[in-house]
C-alpha cells in the first residue's frame, strides 16, 4: 500500500474509535520523540512509561535488539495517548518498527491501514490461546500477537465472609452470590464494590455480568442484558453495593475494598501487589455466570504489532524483535513484570507452578473475551459508550434497566 492510500484511510472514524480508554493499570505520562531512524536503529513504542532504563522490560528490549544485531530506540507513552500517536505517525510516514498497543485499539489501527498482518511478517501465533488472539483479529486476519493478558475477577475478604457465616465454596452463580451479600449485610459488614463510572472502565466492569447472562454486544436491550443490569440495580437498592460505584474508578473501588470492610471487590490482576500491601487475608474467585460456570470477562493486555512501512526491508528485523519479545523464554519474566497471565498454555503452566495464587486468574483469562471480538472492531467504542450511559441511568434511578438499555440500543443503531 503506498503512503498516499494509507493516509486516506486514516479517517475521523479511526480517530473517534480511539476514544476507547484502557481499563487496566494506570500509567504515568511518558514522553519521547519519533526521530528519523537509522539503518541500524529500530524504534519500539510501548504503553509502559513506568518502566525506565535499567528495568526488566527495557533490558529485554535491549537484549532483543542485540540478538537481532541492531540498536533499539524505545519510547514509552501513556496508554490513552499511544493509539492517537500511532495514527499520527502513520499519517506522517514515520511509524515505529514495533508497536506494543492495547488490544482494543488493534482492530482500529488495522482497519485504518496502519498495521501489517501476522501472516505478512510470519509472526508465529500458533501457541496463543484462541480467545486471546481474537482480540487482535479483524476481517478474518490477525494483527500481531499478545504479550500477555489481564482480566477481572472477584477478590474476597476471608475475614468478612467468615464473620458473616459465608462459605466461599457456596458462591457459584448470581443467586448464591446475592445470598452471600445478604448475609454480609446482616452481619453489619459491606457487600461488594465495583466501578460503574460513565467511562470505558464502567463498561469494562459491567461486561462480565453482561456476558455472564448470555447477552451480546449487538443486542444491548436483550432480556439477558436487562437481567445483568437489574442485578447491579438490585444490589444498590438492597444496600449490598454502595452508591459510590457510580463515580468509582477501578482504583477508588479498590481503595474501598482495601479498607477491609467489604466482602467482595471486582478488580484485576494489577491489584495483586496492592492486596498484599494492604495486608488483607484475601482470595480470588472468577466472576460467576448467571447460572454457574465462569463468566467471560473482558481481556486486558497488549499486542506486539508491526506497523506498515514504505521501506519493507525493515520488516525482517522488526519480526525478529517482535518474536523475541513474545518468545516462550521471555514471556514468563515479562508477564511477571507486567502482572499478566501468559497468552500460551506452556508459560501459564509455568506461572501456576511457581505461584499457586495465579490459578484463579489463569481460569478467568481462559474464559475471557476481547471487547472487539466477534468482528465488532471500530463499532465497539460506540456500543460501549451507550452501555455505560445505560448503566449510569439505571443505577442513578433515572431510568428502569429495560428502558435504559432500549435507549442504548436505539442510539447505537
Amino acid at each position: 500500500m503506498n503512503s498516499f492510500s494509507r493516509q486516506r484511510r486514516l479517517t475521523a472514524t479511526a480517530l473517534t474509535a480511539l476514544a476507547v480508554a484502557v481499563a487496566a493499570t494506570a500509567c504515568s505520562s511518558g514522553s519521547g520523540s519519533s526521530d528519523t531512524k537509522g539503518a541500524g536503529t529500530y524504534t519500539v513504542w510501548d504503553p509502559y512509561p513506568q518502566f525506565g532504563k535499567g528495568s526488566a522490560w527495557v533490558n529485554l528490549l535491549d537484549q532483543c535488539g542485540t540478538k537481532a544485531g541492531v540498536k533499539v530506540k524505545r519510547t514509552g507513552f501513556d496508554t490513552s495517548d499511544l493509539g492517537n500517536k500511532a495514527l499520527l505517525a502513520a499519517q506522517q510516514g514515520n511509524s515505529p518498527d514495533v508497536l506494543v498497543v492495547d488490544n482494543p485499539v488493534v482492530s482500529t489501527l488495522a482497519e485504518a491501514g496502519v498495521l501489517t498482518t501476522a501472516d505478512e511478517n510470519k509472526l508465529d501465533t500458533s501457541k496463543v490461546d484462541p480467545n486471546l488472539l481474537a482480540a487482535g483479529q479483524s476481517g478474518g486476519k490477525t494483527y500481531g500477537t499478545p504479550i500477555g493478558a489481564n482480566t477481572l475477577a472477584l477478590y474476597y475478604n476471608k475475614k468478612v465472609l467468615k464473620e458473616a457465616g459465608v462459605d466461599i465454596a457456596s458462591v457459584k452463580d448470581w443467586k448464591s452470590l446475592t445470598e452471600a451479600l445478604a448475609k454480609v449485610k446482616k452481619a453489619g459488614k459491606k457487600g461488594i464494590t465495583f466501578s460503574a463510572i460513565g467511562t470505558e472502565e464502567g463498561s469494562f466492569q459491567f461486561l462480565p455480568w453482561f456476558w455472564g447472562a448470555g447477552a451480546k454486544l449487538t443486542e444491548l436491550d436483550s432480556s439477558q442484558a436487562v437481567s445483568a443490569l437489574s442485578l447491579w440495580k438490585d444490589w444498590l437498592k438492597n444496600g449490598y453495593a454502595p452508591n459510590s460505584v457510580l463515580n468509582n474508578t477501578q482504583t477508588t473501588s479498590w481503595q474501598e475494598f482495601a479498607s477491609g470492610d467489604y466482602a467482595f471487590s471486582e478488580n484485576g490482576t494489577w491489584q495483586l501487589a496492592g492486596a498484599k500491601k494492604a495486608g488483607l487475608d484475601y482470595g480470588v474467585l472468577p466472576i460467576p455466570g448467571a447460572n454457574g460456570g465462569n463468566a467471560a470477562a473482558p481481556v486486558g493486555g497488549e499486542f506486539v504489532t508491526i506497523p506498515v512501512h514504505k521501506d519493507t526491508g525493515r520488516y525482517a528485523t522488526a519480526q525478529k524483535l517482535a518474536t523475541c519479545l513474545t518468545s516462550t523464554d521471555n514471556l514468563y519474566n515479562t508477564d511477571a513484570t507486567l502482572s499478566y497471565v501468559a497468552p500460551t498454555g506452556e508459560v501459564k503452566a509455568k506461572q501456576v507452578a511457581a505461584n499457586a495464587e495465579l490459578k484463579p486468574w489463569v481460569d478467568a483469562v481462559k474464559a475471557a473475551k476481547g471487547r472487539t471480538s466477534d468482528e465488532l472492531g471500530t463499532k465497539y467504542p460506540r456500543i460501549s459508550e451507550q452501555m455505560w450511559k445505560a448503566v449510569q441511568s439505571a443505577l442513578s434511578g433515572s431510568k428502569a434497566p429495560k428502558d435504559a438499555l432500549s435507549a442504548a440500543q436505539s442510539a447505537v443503531k
